[in-house]
């Protein structure tokens, strides 16, 4: 299959986005070509368009995006012409063409439409990423803030997946009724920015996941009981705090911060074996399911105008996915 040129949705100077066309990038070594017909819209897409999450080197910092699910256009390694597979990427995702390492690349389950495949990875490697590094375990308690958010939802399934109570936060009423009423949580309290009152009665916690950081920091150390993990994944509430190093001690908590798009290809390339190996088949046996969409926006710059703005203002449940036009 022969292609020379594509789309793809660029950041201008003024920070406006433009639909433009050049020519089909070429995979090197290891790469495939994959033809994107749905990509998810992330918060990063926002703190990079206002200059705050610089795209690693190697990656386009002029095209938003860190994940898709298409079609491959020409096969190599295990991967066939045709194959649908969705994956993350370090930037370039708003594009109508890509080039990835094989090794990065999933299958799409059967059944999946290509928005819930494109809603899949950035929410579950990162969900997944996590809580592997904070060693969840059976019996333990999970506590996780932004439960209304993409990754909040696929962590509290995990979370719950893997044996663990799972309680989150957020300050939005609506998206409380919805956690309470499609995730599979004991419960979700309503809360102020840095005051957990309202989690009385449901913690010490084990673990915390924590898209916030600074404002939340405090509090977080206190509500986790003894050799409890604070894993910090955003910064949403800032990135400075002071840190009581006494209840850290006397606790003997840990807090690790972890960020996936800047690792080297490895480890990238090991979490997809991880996610293959384990997640997906939970998937395909009914145990975790995909993502819930709450919009499908065209791939456009109106389109994801809108998308961005509805993240903006706290007004999306779990993910945002833009299409191209077939």
């Amino acid at each position: 299959m022969s292609v020379t040129t594509s789309q793809f949705i660029r950041l201008n100077e003024e920070g406006a986005l433009k639909l433009e066309r050049r020519l089909c990038p070429t995979p090197s070594s290891g790469e495939l070509l994959v033809q994107i017909k749905a990509f998810g819209v992330n918060r990063a897409d926002l703190l990079q368009r206002a200059g705050h999450y610089p795209a690693p080197a190697g990656a386009p910092q002029d095209i938003l995006g860190l994940e898709f699910a298409g079609r491959v256009v020409e096969g190599a390694g295990r991967w066939r012409a045709g194959d649908r597979v969705m994956g993350i990427c370090a930037g370039g995702g708003y594009s109508e063409h890509i080039c990835v390492h094989e090794g990065c690349l999933l299958s799409v389950p059967e059944g999946w439409s290509w928005a819930e495949a494109a809603a899949f990875p950035e929410v579950y490697y990162t969900a997944f990423d996590a809580l592997r590094q904070a060693e969840l375990a059976p019996g333990e308690r999970l506590l996780i803030h932004a439960i209304g958010s993409g990754v909040g939802g696929a962590a509290a399934q995990l979370g719950a997946w893997m044996g663990a109570e799972v309680v989150g936060t957020t300050r939005s009423a609506w998206k409380q009724r919805r956690a309470l009423e499609e995730l599979p949580i004991k419960g979700a309290a309503l809360i102020s920015e840095g005051d957990f009152a309202p989690l009385e009665g449901y913690g010490p916690f084990d673990v915390i996941i924590d898209f916030v950081g600074a404002a939340y920091l405090k509090q977080n150390l206190g509500a986790l009981r003894a050799q409890g993990r604070l894993i910090i994944v955003g910064l949403l509430g800032g990135a400075r705090a002071e840190l009581p190093l006494g209840l850290l001690l006397a606790k003997r908590l840990r807090v690790q911060g972890t960020v996936l798009r800047s690792r080297e290809l490895l480890e990238k390339m090991q979490l997809s074996h991880e996610l293959e190996r384990l997640v997906l088949p939970a998937l395909l046996r009914g145990q975790l399911s995909a993502p819930h969409v709450d919009r499908q926006l065209r791939a456009s710059p109106e389109g994801l105008d809108e998308a961005h703005h509805l993240l903006r203002q706290g007004l999306a449940w779990s993910k945002l996915v833009a299409l191209w036009d077939e």
